[in-house]
């Protein structure tokens, strides 16, 4: 069976790396001016620590984004418009990324610091969404994936996809009441996806090897 997702995939390459890259532009160097001596220069370092918290968090997230959207595409092989769209979702809440970014940089260390974690978190959850939805349409007709793959193994990315929703949804509650722990919640579900879904390009992969 011919893989025929070559053109969405590169054009998600594409986005995914414009969308990391725009995450550099919240880092600004010090005013020459400004800067006396070391002294000023490492306060004002202390005082950027929101954006360079931002940055990474932002940076890793969409990282983590397309090593998944990659490993979902290796599952399939034709398209439809339903997957032509839901990917486009996809894109657009990731180009998204960079402006909550900048709110998060600017405002997390004042007063409202809740509601930018909360619209920081909130694109993570209408992400974590799309990407169901993605798997969703394409897992209902087996015809589109990968030849050979398991009901076993269309289970597995289902759920390894659905249980971030209610982690981000709990984490989109805290950021009201202790914005931080939103923060932390989300890092968490980066070391969750870096360790489940190589887990399951490992099952995948056992399970290709058995039906050869």
């Amino acid at each position: 069976m011919e893989k025929e997702t070559g053109r969405i995939e590169g054009f998600s390459d594409a986005v995914f790396a414009i969308a990391i890259t725009l995450l550099v532009l919240d880092l600004h160097v010090p005013e020459k001016n400004s800067i006396r001596n070391g002294s000023d220069f490492l306060i004002f370092l202390k005082n950027q620590w929101p954006v360079f918290l931002a940055f990474i968090l932002s940076f890793f997230s969409i990282f983590i984004m397309w090593v998944n959207h990659h490993k979902i595409f290796k599952q399939i092989y034709s398209r439809n418009s339903g997957i032509t769209f839901a990917n486009g979702l996809i894109l657009f809440l990731v180009s998204a990324v960079s402006y909550p970014t900048s709110l998060l940089a600017q405002y997390f260390d004042g007063e409202a610091s809740s509601v930018v974690v909360a619209i920081y978190t909130g694109i993570f959850v209408l992400i974590n969404l799309s990407y169901n939805l993605l798997w969703y349409l394409a897992s209902k007709n087996k015809e589109l994936l990968r030849p050979g793959i398991t009901d076993q193994a269309i289970r597995n990315i289902h759920n390894n996809y659905l249980y971030g929703l209610p982690i981000y949804l709990i984490a989109l509650l805290f950021s009201f009441w202790i914005p931080a722990i939103s923060l932390i919640l989300i890092l968490g579900l980066w070391i969750f996806w870096a360790v489940s879904s190589g887990k399951i390009e490992m099952h995948l992969k056992t399970v290709k090897k058995d039906l050869v």
